[in-house]
């Protein structure tokens, strides 16, 4: 059964109005005659269903719509076409600062944002240290928020969302900041809580993270949906192979053709920089002696044949 379904949502936003243009521009418009707004389509017929455990990774440009489709999901915006249901408690980070109060202190906003979410004192006061120790945040608890990095920030609503058993977690880039020590922590966070049947919609420019997290994956482009598919795999290299060529696949057999090329593209890559590799340290072998000659020609070895090195009988 389906936890999140997106049906034929489409949102728009409204320029060109007063509140975009200012009071004196608007009425100098009007007087002129050529007053008028336009709807930027944010969104435009996005389908898709995920069921429980389910991962979802959301990639495309800047622009293309993916945190709008989330703010949708999330409930903070409501679709003008469409509908969105969603099942269980949702815990949503769309924006790092999102729910917190930079004049109260890491401990107050712990709390603050559990409250915000809809979790009792009683529940907080269990998880709390669990939250603080995961954030990293010991020796931070009695600091004001606003005195803490963005990566601090961003490790205290993390923690909290992940902690605070959500059935459906939204993250929107918050993957992305932090150090490599904690990003990798929290990679393994999400695993184990998919493990546990949360459901997550994920929105990374990190393809790398969006292959390791993500069994399914949703392509907007503009704000309409290119695919949406369960062979992740494929359409990231597919996507991979867009952002080289800027070619945007059609048919079905296109996302085939792209994922090929791109699989292609990396293994001339490769064979490219062994080769310039391979000439350098020929280049050596010839300028020194035996010894130095013989390091360097295991080291080609090791690169090109590496089953030659074995000596197990």
């Amino acid at each position: 059964m389906a936890v999140v379904s997106v049906n034929n949502v489409s949102i728009f936003y409204i320029t060109g109005d007063v509140k975009s243009i200012g009071v004196k521009e608007f009425v100098l418009k009007k007087l002129r005659g050529n007053y008028h707004v336009e709807k930027f389509w944010a969104n435009k017929d996005i389908s898709f269903s995920i069921d429980r455990g389910d991962m979802l990774g959301i990639i495309g440009k800047n622009g293309a719509g993916k945190s709008t489709l989330l703010k949708a999901v999330s409930g903070v915006l409501i679709p003008y076409e469409g509908t969105v249901e969603v099942k269980g408690n949702i815990a949503a980070l769309l924006e790092l600062t999102a729910g917190f109060d930079g004049d109260l202190t890491v401990r107050e906003n712990t709390y603050l944002r559990g409250a915000l979410l809809g979790y009792t004192k009683g529940f907080m006061n269990e998880m709390y240290d669990r939250i603080i120790e995961f954030a990293e945040l010991q020796d931070f608890q009695d600091r004001q928020f606003k005195q803490l990095s963005s990566g601090m920030k961003s490790r205290l609503a993390f923690s909290i969302a992940c902690l605070v058993n959500p059935d459906v977690l939204i993250l929107d880039e918050v993957l992305s900041v932090g150090d490599g020590a904690f990003r990798k922590k929290s990679e393994e966070k999400m695993m184990e809580i998919l493990d546990k049947g949360v459901t997550g919609l994920f929105v990374s420019h990190s393809l790398e993270q969006v292959r390791s997290l993500c069994n399914k994956v949703l392509w907007l482009e503009k704000g309409r949906q290119i695919i949406f598919s369960d062979n992740v795999k494929k359409i990231c290299n597919c996507y991979e192979e867009y952002m080289a060529t800027g070619e945007i696949p059609k048919a079905p057999e296109d996302f085939d053709r792209m994922s090929e090329s791109w699989l292609m593209r990396m293994d001339q890559q490769k064979q490219e920089k062994l080769a310039k590799r391979k000439n350098a340290i020929m280049k050596e072998i010839e300028s020194k002696s035996s010894e130095a000659a013989l390091e360097a020609a295991i080291e080609i070895i090791k690169n090109q044949r590496p089953e030659m090195l074995n000596t197990s009988v």
